[in-house]
């Protein structure tokens, strides 16, 4: 799949040509938008990862088509959930379908940044003669799995989200740039605090998404029960290679945003931000501090990726509805009043989106 294309809108038919010293004709954003090349063979092949995954994965379709948005859009993820749901299972599935490197650290109080970015050893050359040399720690993955990292001191923390921001590590005066694509899918255990270091507030927002994996349904967990019973293991076959991975990244980058779509995503991120024109009324009252800009980065470039799963060439207020719990419900930090009131992210967010209309 290469050569990924998308078509300029044209004007309205009938517009007038352009010529010097008049104005040009606008786009017609809000009529039908051309097709990327190949758009319908690269969500055929986005849903057969997904179905792969589904060999492995039982149900849990938001987290698994959000795991796929951040990896698709450059950035990452983390994942809030009792132990048990298949968090490690889906990376570790993921990292088989899509034949990636994969890695797992396990954080604990006593791990120390060389653990996870690398070290430098002393090596014995030819001769008996002695040098350094960097032997690389398992942040050089492709899909990097961080299981419980509040788990860890802030320094070793601090020191994962630098290679996860800069995407580069250096060690002594040498800069070790990490392979593309690059995924970090950090896990946190909520029913446990004892002995955690909660990760700082401006430190989630380097998250591109935070999920919520909940329980399975009923008729989910028959399933589960039923493959545990026959003990098969499935037959996974590699969908993707990194090549065609990094081909739909770049496609999903051409996805036409509109500019009433840009300024819904704004105003999204202006609503949680208190003591602004802007700010809805619940934004006053409960939330301490809103989303950074990030935030509406965040909405776009995801919002653009959903789109495009969704077999669409531009970017509509309901992709950007869409993907807006995931992308706002860790930037924004609540007052004693919300949690006195028994308010949550996910309450506030709800009717917050629920307020604000995309401009029309």
């Amino acid at each position: 799949m290469q050569g990924y294309r998308v078509c300029r809108i044209q004007p309205r038919l009938g517009a007038a040509p352009r010529h010097r010293g008049r104005r040009a004709s606008p786009l017609a954003y809000n009529e039908s938008v051309p097709a990327l090349e190949s758009l319908p063979e690269a969500v055929a092949r986005l849903d057969e990862v997904r179905s792969e995954i589904g060999k492995v994965i039982v149900g849990q379709q938001p987290v698994v088509d959000g795991v796929l948005i951040c990896l698709l859009a450059g950035g990452h993820v983390l994942l809030e959930g009792v132990p048990g749901l298949g968090k490690t299972t889906l990376l570790r599935t993921l990292a088989r379908v899509l034949h990636l490197k994969y890695s797992r650290i396990q954080f604990t109080p006593d791990l120390m940044p060389a653990d996870i970015v690398g070290s430098m050893i002393m090596e014995t050359l030819e001769g008996g003669s002695k040098a350094l040399k960097f032997q690389p720690g398992p942040i050089f993955a492709n899909l990097v799995l961080a299981d419980e990292i509040n788990r860890a001191t802030p320094k070793t923390q601090s020191a994962l989200l630098e290679a996860m921001q800069e995407r580069t590590v250096t060690s002594g005066s040498t800069t070790h740039e990490l392979e593309t694509p690059f995924l970090v899918m950090a896990t946190q255990n909520p029913i446990e605090m004892e002995g955690t270091y909660p990760l700082p507030e401006a430190q989630l927002d380097r998250f591109l998404m935070k999920i919520l994996v909940d329980y399975p349904s009923r008729e989910e967990m028959n399933v589960i029960v039923e493959r545990t019973i026959q003990r098969e293991e499935p037959d996974l076959r590699q969908v993707m290679a990194r090549d065609e991975i990094l081909s739909i990244r770049r496609a999903c980058r051409e996805v036409v945003v509109a500019p009433h779509v840009r300024e819904y995503a704004v105003s999204l991120v202006l609503a949680t931000q208190p003591g602004t024109r802007d700010a809805h009324p619940l934004a006053d009252k409960y939330i301490r501090y809103g989303s950074s800009p990030r935030g509406a980065q965040a909405l776009v470039e995801c919002g653009r990726v959903h789109a495009f799963m969704r077999g669409n060439a531009h970017l509509s207020a309901d992709d950007v509805r869409a993907v807006a719990p995931a992308v706002l419900r860790h930037r924004i930090i609540l007052n004693f009043d919300a949690h006195a009131d028994g308010h949550t992210p996910e309450t506030l967010l709800t009717e917050i989106i629920a307020a604000t209309a995309p401009p029309r």
